[in-house]
């Protein structure tokens, strides 16, 4: 068993996070001993999911749902995974932009180590907007994709 503290340590999450996250049901048979939370393996796992599900982007209120779900049983099998298949959709659409954001910034590292080279930016403007090595092409293409 573990305190709030060693958790808040472990995740680095603070601690009035986590109050908030048992305050809104996260932590379904949280164990008190004196009134001290005690977090035991079953809220290791459920931070660890409340956490991924944080940061794909998912709100307080839609985990809590997945949490009284895994409550309810497996009768839920089929909302909590259309849950994690919508939250995947999500993810993915984010890495593809992220992904846009990288080429960009890839590009401009190209860009500006070319022009560091021939003191001025005339040659590469002379090159844009489809005049670029391939591989440099490629990736101003997907930078430049709405």
């Amino acid at each position: 068993m573990y305190t709030i503290g060693q958790i808040s340590e472990m995740f680095h999450i603070p601690i009035s996070t986590l109050r908030y996250y048992d305050k809104e049901g996260l932590f379904p048979g949280m164990e008190r001993t004196s009134g001290i939370r005690r977090f035991g393996e079953q809220q290791l796992e459920a931070l660890q999911v409340i956490d991924c599900l944080k940061r794909s982007g998912m709100e307080i209120k839609d985990i809590k749902q997945f949490m009284e779900w895994c409550e309810e049983g497996s009768s839920t099998y089929p909302q909590r995974k259309a849950l994690f298949v919508r939250q995947k959709a999500a993810v993915e659409k984010e890495i593809e932009k992220l992904e846009r954001v990288l080429d960009m910034i890839r590009f401009k590292c190209w860009y500006y180590d070319e022009a560091i080279k021939d003191g001025s930016e005339d040659r590469l403007t002379a090159m844009l907007p489809d005049k670029l090595p391939p591989k440099i092409q490629k990736m101003y293409d997907h930078a430049h994709e709405s």
